[in-house]
């Protein structure tokens, strides 16, 4: 007897449906599955059979031979044990899914009979309500993840036996409720806290508002890493849709939990400089999201930027255009949403005390030139927004100066900006004015003569690109909604262009 049991896969951190095709035969007891199954799905044999004995069930002594369609698509991970085992079970009589007909099952068995949770239930619960399922049996701990997806039914497994008295309708499980989210005041690190570096914190403040990256250059004790750590204090809050994209890679890396199944806050990333491409990028036999994908929709920190190898940072340049990383193995490729905000923080020379006013750094010339070079032309002409961060004198650092303004504060003015982006755009365009294209930019940074006449004269004297070019006028534009003003003006227009990278990086 066949029986055919729905389920679902991971094909990088989109979910595709799968067929657990379960099929007894007369022939020598054997247990053989097959479908470009990876070590974890073959050793589903042995943890299938002791759940079925645990749990009181007679394991069939025949020929069982499990197919998991599509044949040629590679599956990987413990997510099939709970088909498998429902479907040997269905097609020796002793289950019946003939009022689970629309259902999905998927879940890691112990050798008890428990079902532990699995990574990836979010993308897998969104592919199968589009599938048509209405129903998905998950275990219990992946069940507020699953709920997640609007419109599908989710019930919480805990035990084999609690499943099969379900189905027999002795005992039914009653659907999870949707997951709703409390939405806690945001802590942590304030913008109220540093002191001075007013001119740091307005251009950190046009990036949270515009989605700009930025690139902080400084000497040792500046502060650059000290604000970067409190740049999600001013982030605008997540959308919904925002928030599943988030989702969906943090529960294929396994990093929700049942308390916690979605991410409510935007993203901070700050890898080490020794990270290989590899890790940055994702990768892998089966390839999972690499560090910049876990920074998508929030901040991808890069403190040292010159000490990350050459390959790193080369590697960001496609991503930060296109927003999506693809990787191509023998296996296949897959393609993960990699849309970040790039911040960065750097020392201007080997020593970090090139220009300081006391005069201690010992680099020659040569040497300054040499480390800055470490940074391509290609690389630095995405940067949005570049800014040297002075050192403090006395006074600041003593407390004498006024109070500084919150994050709180900030913040306000950074979602208004947001919504005025958010209301022009449309739902269907891009998210904030950092992502415009072409015909973003037409339309909405439209600059009248006097405006023209100062960017004409900055073209050749910075030595723009058209890239660089379409830079300043989305920073601009962002400035000029933080204004709440209708076009831009030539004083949005100044403060964008003193963003562009100082003479000491372009040498």
């Amino acid at each position: 007897m066949v029986c055919n049991v729905a389920s679902l896969g991971l094909n990088g951190v989109a979910g595709y449906p799968v067929t657990a095709e379960c099929a007894l035969s007369s022939g020598l007891p054997a247990f053989d599955v097959v479908g470009l199954p990876d070590a974890a799905v073959k050793e589903a044999r042995e943890r299938v059979r002791s759940a079925i004995k645990s749990a009181g069930f007679d394991f069939p002594v025949s020929r069982i031979t499990v197919n998991l369609a599509p044949a040629g698509q590679r599956k990987a991970g413990t997510v099939y044990d709970l088909p498998i085992l429902v479907g040997i079970l269905a097609a020796g009589g002793q289950l019946s899914l003939k009022q689970e007909r629309d259902s999905a099952f998927i879940g890691e068995l112990s050798l008890d009979g428990r079902l532990r949770p699995v990574p990836g239930v979010l993308p897998m619960a969104l592919a199968a309500r589009r599938s048509g399922i209405v129903r998905l049996f998950v275990p219990a701990d992946n069940a507020p993840e699953a709920t997640l997806a609007d419109g599908l039914e989710v019930i919480p497994v805990r035990t084999v036996r609690e499943l099969a008295e379900h189905l027999s309708g002795e005992a039914p499980i009653p659907p999870a409720p949707v997951w709703q989210a409390e939405l806690a005041p945001v802590q942590g690190a304030d913008f109220a806290e540093v002191k001075g570096q007013e001119h740091t914190k307005r251009a950190l403040e046009v990036a949270a508002a515009g989605g700009h990256h930025v690139l902080m250059s400084g000497s040792p004790g500046s502060g650059k890493s000290m604000m970067a750590k409190r740049l999600p204090s001013i982030l605008p809050d997540l959308t919904r849709a925002e928030a599943l994209a988030c989702t969906e890679i943090y529960s294929v890396m396994g990093l929700t939990t049942r308390e916690h199944p979605m991410v409510r806050r935007r993203p901070f990333r700050a890898p080490h400089h020794t990270i290989s491409a590899a890790g940055m990028t994702g990768g892998g036999p089966n390839p999972r999201p690499g560090e910049i994908s876990l920074a998508h929709n929030g901040v991808l920190f890069l403190d040292e930027l010159p000490e990350f190898h050459s390959d790193v940072l080369e590697v960001l340049r496609q991503p930060l255009e296109d927003g999506q990383t693809q990787i191509s193995r023998v296996s296949g490729s897959v393609t993960y949403p990699s849309r970040f905000m790039l911040v960065c923080a750097m020392n201007p020379c080997k020593c970090g005390w090139y220009g300081h006013p006391s005069g201690r750094c010992t680099c020659t010339e040569q040497a300054v030139r040499r480390y800055l070079s470490r940074l391509s032309g290609p690389m630095l002409d995405r940067i949005d927004i570049c800014v040297d961060v002075p050192s403090l004198d006395y006074d600041e650092l003593s407390g004498a100066s006024a109070p500084a303004e919150s994050s709180e504060d900030i913040r306000q003015r950074v979602n208004a900006a947001r919504a005025l982006q958010t209301a022009r755009f449309g739902p269907d365009g891009p998210s904030c004015n950092a992502q415009m294209g072409p015909k973003e930019l037409r339309a909405y940074c439209k600059l009248d003569e006097s405006c023209q006449q100062l960017i004409r004269g900055a073209y050749d004297r910075l030595g723009l690109t058209a890239r660089g070019y379409d830079r300043i006028l989305r920073v601009a534009r962002t400035i000029a909604d933080l204004d709440g003003a209708e076009d831009i003006a030539v004083h949005h227009l100044a403060e964008a262009l003193q963003y562009r990278p100082p003479e000491h990086l372009r040498a």
